[in-house]
């Protein structure tokens, strides 16, 4: 005892001048200096620093002064040296970040990368700190994770450079996402695996799954399909169905990802009652007219969902903007049904008290302000809000139109409707060069003006050049000629047609002459259009004239005035003039001759449709016709051979040469008839890297059509048909169009042309 007692107490003695040596001696503080800052300024320091001249130092305040300096994060040491009754700070700066470089990353840009780093403080010019670049490659490798990449390595490289500051490159080895081996299903009893799978955007490998990557594996594209699993058992009436657990694993070379779902399917519900609740505002029938779910029916939420948007939508269109509508089960466990209150709160009526503009700089305020439904002073309609901005995207004048409603400040009840718009560039000079296989080279000129000085007026002149036609015209329109949207325009135009050099009957013609027409809206959808107009037609026959337009010659003279009356009726829901990929459109147009002035009399009847529905995802299917009949009246014997309608081509069935399909003269030229029928199905298929190309776009599609003679009767036996894929680029040269297709249930007669393209010419 004795002898460890004297070792501890000579430890002691040992202990006792570093003790003193490192405690704090106190003394009046009369001024503070800094030195080796490079970057963070003196008032930085002071800003943070606990103390200042006439304090007291002590221990308890130099820990606290170093703490709070260590703090701030812009140091590697910090010192506290006493120089008589100076205070002495020491520091040495953390280097600041020089560059930041990603390599090798190619399903994380770089820039949104960058920019989120900036929102955490890891930026060129802010300090380095380790600890934030090792939270940077955990969150790269959570997000390659993500997306399936689970063999994605990234390694960070810190590189010293002068002026204390360091240089950051991060590099990233992506390797191949993992995909989907196998999912299971376990627990269903009711629906079989495959159909539940059918819903999934997931998938195993297919023949397509290069292309559609529904093989590969992401947590978010999984989250997506279970709540499309659950959504499919709700909608269906298994209202206590539940997603017990999911297990995703990998094999062991990170390849391959086996997925099992486990489910309790549960019980089918029924609607037992269906209320209504709180302040209805409307007439309750109103409102249970809107209602889909009923009574005895089974459960659905999908309908359930609609029903109370179907409502919000009605109340705003009301004025009640902010109005507020909740389902309400009552659940009755032991009968399996449900009772459902739909609970209306409509909240305040609110009132438009301006309508704004802007990013119009050049386009007049009239010429927006025309296009609005909803008017300022009256309570707000959500639909027509939405109504007027649809109709500004199809003035064709704005590359973008945004709308919102933000309250009155200091009010509850009056919103302002903003709209901003991007304007596109209204004026078009162009001179160029085309090509396509029917009509050779085409040479373009045209000078439009779609919004005129910022009126909304279109003016233009158009000069086209080809092998088969060259084409003049000179035009007016102005689509508010009255208050109430009635349209003007006026054409001039003259043509000069070689049929020979399209594969047709062996005549040429020139065609002069000028148009007024008038469109007349009926209501948001439905449009009338009216024009007249005079031609002159100066026929001549080529050098080997058929039988058929010799006859007609004969009968009728070569030189013709011709005086008409057009007639149509649009019903267009479309969203976009251009490559539409929403909506419906019908056009039913009517061509007669005046029996007065005119030197041959005839009549044509014209039925255009073209139908868009998203029918998987980003797939829509579009379906159209074109119709056509014509006959002559009077006493002109048939109906003009060259008011013929025509078949085949790159616009009509494609995989014949254009023009080429029906009835053919004695010379075994086409020459038209009287009858057309064609019809398209196409589906628009996403393309990856041209998913945010609105100019752009690939289809495969099914063609069908034929033309029939004056004595013929229209017989599908008689259609031809064609099935391929194709693609439309409308570049800032012209469209550029090409298909491929393959012709069956052809003729001897037809000919064929698989490959279609044209390049500058209207489509």
């Amino acid at each position: 005892m004795k002898t460890r007692f004297k070792k501890l107490f000579f430890i002691f003695i040992l202990l006792l001048p570093l003790h003193v040596a490192n405690a704090a001696e106190e003394f009046i503080i009369e001024d503070i200096r800094v030195e080796g800052l490079e970057r963070v300024t003196p008032g930085t320091v002071f800003n943070y620093l606990p103390m200042k001249v006439g304090d007291k130092f002590n221990d308890s305040l130099s820990s606290n002064a170093v703490r709070a300096l260590f703090r701030t994060g812009f140091f590697d040491d910090v010192k506290l040296v006493r120089d008589g009754n100076d205070l002495v700070l020491i520091f040495v700066e953390r280097p600041a970040i020089g560059t930041i470089t990603m390599i090798g990353n190619e399903d994380i840009k770089t820039e949104e990368l960058l920019e989120n780093l900036k929102q955490i403080g890891f930026a060129e010019g802010r300090v380095f700190v380790q600890s934030q670049l090792d939270m940077v490659e955990q969150e790269l490798q959570r997000q390659y994770y993500s997306f399936g990449k689970y063999a994605a390595k990234i390694v960070s490289t810190v590189t010293k450079l002068n002026n204390n500051r360091v240089a950051i490159v991060i590099e990233v080895s992506e390797g191949l996402a993992a995909k989907i081996k196998k999912i299971n299903i376990v627990g269903n009893e009711i629906f079989e695996e495959k159909e539940l799978l059918k819903e999934f955007n997931s998938s195993t490998s297919t023949m397509f799954s290069f292309f559609t990557k529904v093989d590969q594996y992401s947590k978010q594209k999984l989250s997506g399909d279970l709540e499309v699993l659950r959504t499919f058992y709700l909608d269906r009436g298994y209202l206590n169905f539940t997603l017990d657990s999911t297990q995703v694993t990998i094999s062991p070379n990170k390849k391959d990802i086996f997925i099992t779902i486990n489910i309790t399917e549960g019980d089918v519900y029924k609607i037992s009652d269906v209320k209504l609740g709180g302040d209805l505002t409307l007439p309750e029938k109103d409102i249970l007219d809107l209602i889909l779910v009923r009574s005895g029916e089974i459960f659905s939420r999908k309908d359930v969902t609609e029903t109370t948007k179907k409502i919000t939508d009605r109340l705003g269109e009301e004025g009640y903007s902010f109005a507020n509508v909740n389902s309400i089960p009552d659940i009755d466990k032991e009968n399996k049904t449900v009772s459902l209150t739909f609970f209306v709160d409509p909240g305040k009526r609110v009132y438009v008290r301006r309508i704004n503009f802007s990013g119009n700089n050049k386009t007049r305020d009239e010429v927006l302000r025309r296009e609005m439904r909803q008017q300022e002073g009256a309570w707000i309609s959500t639909s027509q809000v939405q109504r007027g901005k649809l109709r500004l995207q199809r003035t064709g004048f704005f590359k973008d139109v945004n709308v919102e409603t933000p309250l009155v400040p200091g009010t509850s009840d009056q919103v302002d409707v903003n709209y901003s718009v991007e304007e596109a560039p209204g004026g078009q000079f162009g001179i160029g060069i085309g090509f396509s296989q029917t009509s050779g080279i085409i040479l373009t000129t045209n000078l439009t003006q779609d919004n005129f000085l910022g009126s909304g007026k279109k003016v233009g002149f158009v000069f086209n050049n080809s092998d088969i036609n060259s084409n003049y015209s000179l035009s007016f329109y102005n689509p508010y000629y009255t208050l109430d949207g009635i349209g003007r325009g006026f054409n001039v135009f003259y043509k000069e047609t070689d049929a020979g050099e399209a594969n047709l009957s062996s005549f040429s013609s020139k065609d002069a002459g000028a148009d007024v027409r008038f469109s007349v809206p009926v209501s948001e959808n439905n449009t009338i259009e009216t024009a007249f107009m005079y031609q002159k037609t100066d026929v001549t026959l080529g050098t080997n004239p058929s039988a058929q337009l010799t006859n007609f010659i004969n009968a009728n003279g070569n030189e013709y005035d011709i005086f008409s009356w057009n007639f149509s009726f649009k019903f267009d829901t479309r969203n976009k003039a251009i490559l539409p990929d929403k909506g419906t459109l019908h056009r039913l147009s009517s061509e007669v001759t005046l029996p007065v002035g005119s030197d041959v009399e005839f009549y044509k009847l014209r039925y255009k449709t073209s139908w868009f529905k998203d029918i998987y995802e980003d797939y829509i299917l579009t379906l159209g016709a074109d119709l056509g009949y014509g006959d002559a009246i009077g006493d002109t014997t048939e109906l003009p051979f060259f008011e013929n309608f025509y078949a085949g081509g790159p616009r009509s069935v494609r995989g014949y040469d254009e023009f080429t399909i029906g009835p053919v003269d004695n010379t075994g030229l086409a020459i038209g008839g009287s009858k057309k029928v064609v019809g398209n199905a196409e589906v628009i298929i996403p393309v990856p890297f041209l998913s945010d190309v609105k100019q752009a776009r690939v289809t495969g599609f099914v063609d069908a059509g034929s033309v029939y003679g004056p004595d013929e009767d229209v017989s599908f036996d008689d259609l031809r048909y064609s099935t391929g894929i194709s693609a439309i680029w409308v570049s800032p040269f012209g469209a550029i169009s090409a298909s491929y297709a393959v012709p069956f249930a052809n003729k001897s007669t037809d000919r064929i042309q698989n490959f279609q393209f044209t390049f500058g010419t209207s489509f």
